[in-house]
């Protein structure tokens, strides 16, 4: 995995947003989006952290839907095991069932403006993209402050445990204190099933 840095170096530098940008770029939107990565930890701890770039999601299936509301506004690109390929076809096109993400910009001669994460999920369930055995219902997977919805912080700590880097350790150092005796559990369950070896499973 490229850190952000080499991701610049690569691929060009990002526009800072926040998720006040998001609810606006989303405004008209009629499918299911909420904000994941960094800013979701920090809505959830309260406590501010670096942010290379905002992570909204969406559900897998509602590609098409996202990129006709995008129409006119937002060159959008795949972003496939580290390949990026512009979009530029029929709003229906399918896109590779191992993209994980869309980058959206202007432009070429624009920064980037955002990620968006792409989630296997349906309307009702969502499944661990490492582990199939491990779901919930969608509706349970978000939380809401000031009117903007959120990836929960124990599924976000989930996504974030394979990696391992510094600002992973520190995300979990400060939602760890935080999480409710319930969501402390199902985090737990969720790593021993998915990564059995994990160094969180002590603390948790």
């Amino acid at each position: 995995m490229l850190d952000h840095d080499e991701a610049v170096r690569l691929y060009g530098r990002w526009r800072h947003r926040t998720p006040a940008d998001a609810v606006e770029l989303f405004k008209g939107y009629p499918g299911f989006w909420w904000i994941a990565g960094g800013w979701a930890i920090e809505a959830f701890t309260g406590k501010p952290r670096p942010h290379g770039d905002l992570d909204p999601s969406i559900l897998r299936s509602e590609v098409a839907l996202l990129r006709r509301h995008l129409t006119s506004r937002f060159d959008v690109w795949a972003a496939d095991k580290g390949t990026l390929r512009p979009l530029i076809g029929e709003a229906d096109e399918a896109i590779s069932s191992t993209c994980g993400n869309l980058w959206l910009r202007e432009s070429a001669a624009d920064p980037w403006e955002y990620d968006v994460l792409l989630m296997d999920a349906t309307m009702s369930m969502w499944t661990y993209k490492r582990d199939a055995r491990i779901r919930r219902r969608t509706a349970d997977i978000v939380w809401n402050r000031d009117g903007i919805n959120y990836l929960r912080p124990e599924i976000q700590l989930l996504h974030k445990a394979p990696g391992l880097r510094a600002q992973d350790q520190e995300d979990f150092r400060a939602c760890l204190p935080l999480l409710n005796d319930s969501d402390r559990r199902w985090l737990r369950a969720a790593i021993l099933v998915a990564h059995p070896n994990h160094p969180w499973l002590k603390e948790l």
